[in-house]
């Protein structure tokens, strides 16, 4: 019987701190992990390009790191993208995610750009879940160059 007892204690502790570690907010970091946004630039025939710092440790073995950025301006004009494959070594390096002028609606001037360093797990080949790790938000200045 004690041993039951040992046993439902160990099991209600282990299922709080799965419950603590896996409610953390979005904009938590994990393993020293984070993401800013720095700039945001619009070309003459509509391409834009968001670009920032990033740090991150190795992902799982079950997994790999990417950064999504999204720019969202007043009166519609919003656009998500991934950046260029990253490199997860605890080093502070710098993120660039362009996206071709056809698929933008983005013009220069005021704007919310949130850069997001999210965790993809697998299952087999196919994505299983999608965690944020690090987010960054900012208003910026969209330039034109």
């Amino acid at each position: 019987m004690r041993s039951s007892a040992r046993r439902m204690s160990l099991v209600a502790f282990s299922a709080l701190a799965a419950t603590t570690l896996f409610t953390a907010p979005g904009g938590a970091t994990v393993f020293e992990q984070g993401i800013s946004v720095r700039d945001a630039y619009v070309a003459h025939d509509g391409a834009v390009t968001l670009s920032g710092t990033y740090h991150c440790e190795q992902a799982s073995p079950m997994g790999a790191m990417q950064i999504k950025a999204t720019v969202a301006q007043e009166g519609g004009g919003r656009l998500s993208v991934g950046a260029e494959q990253i490199v997860c070594d605890g080093q502070e390096r710098r993120w660039v995610a362009n996206a071709p002028g056809a698929y933008a609606n983005v013009r220069p001037g005021r704007a919310v750009v949130t850069a997001e360093l999210q965790e993809v797990r697998f299952s087999g080949l196919m994505p299983r879940s999608v965690t944020t790790v690090a987010q960054d938000s900012r208003d910026v200045e969209v330039h034109r160059h």
